[in-house]
């Protein structure tokens, strides 16, 4: 079967017996066309299917209303409710958000932007596939050559001219620790992200802290993943073929936690046996009677002060950066 060509202005011309100028202005300054040949054009258009290219439209007007979001992990669910967030709030603006998962590939992340690049987007908002100190992707001399708006959400690059949004991870460790210094909790095995991760050594250092300043030994053993469910499942299984049961698991993500949880199951380790903690919030663990501490942060505030950032740069590119930090509460 034939692939149908695209219609253009020129065919809608032809099909009306009209001036390609005439059409073009139907679509692109309406007012300036009588009303009787404007709705000759729209019928003809939507009796041939025409679909009006934006991002023409854009170049001709310059006036973008785009903006660029990249993740590294879209089902993610601490993600999920960001991604809500930044869309309501860039719709209540004008703005569209053009969506871009890169799977935790910085491979992915370098194409994702030179995509929102070539698309001349009014801003980006960037969750990097790495906040590693040494992650310095080749990208950043574009973003600041192009002079583009960017706000930073959660993991950020070891930058200082980006305005971001990030969590206190460190307190978030802490009242975790605390909680379990409550339930007399001595060995924790605290599965993580990876150990170069500046959140993964934030939200470790709080939970020593808290043993610290109780006066409390801890026996901590860690083991290191990606934020992802799998690995944290990996090492939660070769963790308990190994060893006992420990008295905590600390999962460092909803996903590991999640992991860590599966792990438990299969292995027909009680939940009266081990107790499960985590940062993030479990969706949907009142519906099975689970209750988990957890060091909670608001994931929707996170996402529209991402935005604001974002949208106070591209009023006035001449604003200087700034740093929002998302606190964190501990719930049950």
């Amino acid at each position: 079967m034939a692939r149908r060509s695209k219609v253009t202005i020129n065919d809608i011309a032809r099909h009306v017996g009209m001036t390609n100028m005439t059409v073009s202005r139907a679509f692109q300054d309406p007012d300036k066309v009588k009303p009787e040949t404007r709705e000759k054009i729209l019928a003809s258009a939507r009796e041939l299917g025409y679909v009006p290219n934006a991002f023409a439209s854009h170049l001709r007007s310059r006036k973008n209303r785009l903006i660029g979001l990249v993740t590294a992990s879209v089902d993610n669910p601490f993600y999920s409710e960001v991604i809500k967030a930044i869309s309501r709030a860039a719709e209540q603006h004008d703005y569209t958000i053009m969506l871009i998962d890169t799977d935790g590939s910085p491979e992915r992340e370098e194409v994702a932007i030179e995509t929102l690049l070539s698309y001349q987007v009014a801003g980006v908002i960037l969750s990097p596939v790495s906040d590693d100190a040494a992650y310095q992707p080749a990208y950043l001399d574009r973003l600041r050559a192009a002079k583009l708006p960017v706000v930073m959400l959660d993991r950020i690059l070891d930058v200082e001219d980006f305005s971001r949004v990030v969590l206190d991870n460190r307190l978030a460790g802490r009242l975790v620790g605390e909680a379990l210094v409550k339930e007399s909790i001595r060995q924790v095995l605290v599965l993580t992200g990876p150990r170069g991760s500046r959140i993964t050594q934030h939200r470790l250092s709080g939970l020593k802290e808290a043993y610290d300043s109780a006066g409390v030994p801890l026996m901590l053993e860690q083991r290191s993943g990606d934020y992802t469910l799998q690995p944290a499942y990996r090492d939660m299984a070769d963790f308990l073929r190994q060893s006992r049961a420990p008295e905590a698991v600390f999962g460092f993500n909803q996903l590991i936690t999640l992991g860590a949880m599966r792990a438990l199951h299969d292995a027909h380790v009680s939940r009266d046996d081990v107790l499960v903690a985590g940062i993030d919030r479990l969706p949907y663990a009142d519906i099975f009677d689970v209750s988990v501490p957890c060091a909670v942060h608001d994931t929707y505030r996170a996402g529209h002060e991402a935005f604001h950032l974002l949208f106070e740069q591209i009023k006035d590119p001449t604003v200087a950066g700034r740093e929002v930090v998302i606190s964190a509460s501990l719930m049950h």
